[in-house]
């Protein structure tokens, strides 16, 4: 069994964003929802700045990059555009994520294999820039090869489908998706990448997941800004650091 890593929990603020652009106004504010986060026990901010800016818009990268004490981990498409902010925004890290305008979410783990033509060059100037790179992928061998043949020293492992298997009680399925996970982490650390994790993960998944000695961070978001309206949001993190470190526990004790 690997040494496990220490754990890092990053805060996806997208969200409170959403709310706040319901009204089109200036409240709830994301910078704020990040500065609460951190004060709770976040160890980093992330933030998806979309091509149609639905959520997070260009200022809020800018403030958060100026305000927050912790990094901040910039998602985004690679596209010129986002390439250009991401140089002159010059966040802690930048997280490559494919991106459709008419999807709800980010749907599925970018295709590094068969775009790495164009995300090499991509991928190297924010290295220059040092700016550390991490790939949003499925937990596919091909994919986590070709990333560390990219040398992005991060991948994000998508864990949406094995959540979604969970909560909806589909048990095999859940099952195939756990499995396919915890090799693909295996394979991301054997390969000398950082291995992370994140969507649609809740208090229980974070915990299971937690377990992984590889997995070295998770980044959450639509779930605690939900549980937030009823608890708050200080409170969500310090739960979600609490289940966080059940799991870690367990392989500690094991270790």
């Amino acid at each position: 069994m690997s040494k496990p890593l220490p754990l890092r929990l990053g805060v996806n603020v997208d969200h409170v964003a959403t709310l706040r652009n319901a009204r089109a106004g200036a409240r709830p504010d994301p910078v704020r929802a990040a500065l609460a986060a951190i004060e709770a026990g976040a160890d980093g901010i992330t933030a998806h700045l979309r091509e149609d800016r639905r959520h997070i818009r260009d200022e809020d990268m800018t403030r958060l990059k100026a305000e927050i004490s912790k990094p901040l981990n910039f998602e985004m498409a690679a596209t010129d555009d986002m390439l250009r902010i991401s140089l002159a925004t010059k966040p802690h890290a930048v997280c490559l994520v494919p991106e459709r305008r008419e999807e709800l979410t980010t749907e599925g783990g970018l295709d590094v294999a068969g775009q790495h033509n164009v995300l090499k060059p991509f991928i190297a100037r924010l290295n220059d820039a040092g700016i550390r790179v991490s790939l949003f992928i499925a937990a596919d061998p091909r994919q986590i090869e070709m990333a560390a043949k990219l040398q992005a020293p991060v991948i994000e492992i998508h864990t949406g489908a094995w959540c979604d298997a969970v909560v909806d009680g589909h048990t095999a399925k859940a099952d195939a998706e756990w499995r396919r996970i915890a090799e693909g982490a295996r394979l991301g650390r054997a390969a000398g990448l950082e291995v992370h994790a994140g969507h649609g993960l809740d208090y229980a998944t974070a915990e299971t997941i937690a377990a992984l000695p590889e997995i070295a961070e998770l980044n959450i978001g639509y779930f605690m800004v939900g549980e937030a309206i009823f608890v708050g949001l200080g409170e969500t993190v310090r739960q979600m650091r609490a289940a966080m470190t059940r799991g870690r526990s367990k392989v500690e004790g094991a270790a």
